[in-house]
């Protein structure tokens, strides 16, 4: 079986995945799933484990991510071991696709950039005309 390698973002996170042969560990940035995110956070990460039942069983999935906050480090490891299970097995896209469409598909919505002069990016500065 070949290693499979896949990636998926959210806001300013990156998680990379790969993908081997194994006894069902998930490690992400070397450490074990439930001690990297709290509980509600590793509960998600595990969606597409769940849905895809015995397939993960037997592979390591090994989760490199960086930037963005905690969600966001969630939602793109939770992207990036999805689209790895589908790669390995085809029937698994349509599953996904049918619970949630973000479990293949990145989210693009990006965070507004502040404007010049100003202290939020849409928020204007006061006139006073007295």
């Amino acid at each position: 079986m070949k290693v499979i390698h896949t990636s998926g973002k959210r806001k300013r996170a990156v998680a990379r995945v790969t993908m081997k042969k194994g006894s069902g560990n998930v490690k992400i940035n070397n450490a074990l799933l439930d001690d990297y995110f709290p509980k509600m956070y590793s509960m998600r990460v595990r969606e597409p484990l769940f849905l895809s039942g015995k397939v993960s069983e037997g592979f390591d999935i090994y989760v490199n991510v960086n930037g963005g906050g905690i969600n966001g480090q969630a939602d793109a490891s939770r992207l990036a071991i999805a689209r790895a299970l589908a790669d390995h097995d085809k029937k698994l896209e349509e599953i996904f696709l049918k619970y949630d469409r973000n479990l293949l598909v990145a989210d693009v919505r990006r965070n507004e950039s502040s404007k010049p002069n100003r202290s939020k990016p849409r928020a204007k500065r006061q006139k006073s005309y007295r």
